[in-house]
């Protein structure tokens, strides 16, 4: 069986000797402890996806990710964002600058392979344009504007994040606490009652195009998209 090829750039080596064994049996993995060596492993082999450490010595992943969109070669690689940085802002950062996912650090080598996975088996999402298509869905990163069969969808600030989040994270359930955290942030004030409003609300204005069901409930656990 032929291995997907990771490439993970990281400077700590304890991390990296971490996902080094995490990763061994699924994974062909290649190794950078920054950005400058990252360039040359590109050069000699695009990878399958790239593990991004956000702090690194030379630059910042923010700004690879910015690097690597804006050459034809190396735009469409998935790149999983690894980074402690758990606030909302730093999160919606990462994801709108170009990276497919995030993982916070601490993790544990069970979802950081679920992860990968996940984004491997979708691809990658956003065109060129920065635009995220879903069937008939069309979501404008750049304008955080929403459209479906080319009218566009009224929504709350917090229904596009739940939307974004979701169209970007597909196939995978999650909980209601891990919706509050990985969207909002541990320390928002955003509580579960909150979110099955706001998901109830979202699926009203879904349901007039017919997608209310592209979100699930998954009884006693959450929610998935598609």
């Amino acid at each position: 069986m032929i291995k997907n090829l990771i490439l993970l750039v990281e400077d700590e080596a304890p991390i990296r000797a971490m996902i080094r064994f995490a990763l061994h049996h699924d994974f062909k993995l290649e190794e950078a402890a920054n950005v400058n060596l990252a360039r040359q492993k590109i050069t000699s082999q695009i990878p399958d996806l790239i593990l991004l450490d956000w702090m690194l010595p030379d630059k910042s992943g923010i700004d690879f990710i910015k690097e690597l969109k804006k050459d034809i070669v190396t735009r469409d690689i998935p790149i999983i964002l690894l980074t402690a940085k758990a606030e909302e802002t730093n999160k919606v950062r990462g994801l709108t600058t170009g990276a497919d996912d995030y993982i916070t650090k601490p993790f544990s080598p069970r979802e950081l392979i679920a992860r990968i996975k996940t984004v491997l088996r979708r691809g990658p999402l956003a065109t060129p344009e920065d635009l995220i298509h879903v069937k008939n869905l069309c979501i404008n990163i750049k304008t955080n504007e929403v459209k479906i069969d080319d009218k566009f969808l009224q929504l709350t600030a917090q229904e596009y994040k739940l939307l974004y989040f979701f169209a970007t994270h597909q196939g995978r359930v999650y909980t209601r606490a891990q919706l509050i955290d990985y969207i909002w942030g541990g320390t928002s004030d955003i509580d579960e009652r909150s979110i099955d409003a706001q998901i109830k609300r979202l699926r009203k204005k879904l349901s007039a195009y017919g997608y209310a069901d592209w979100i699930q409930t998954i009884r006693g656990v959450g929610y998935k998209f598609l």
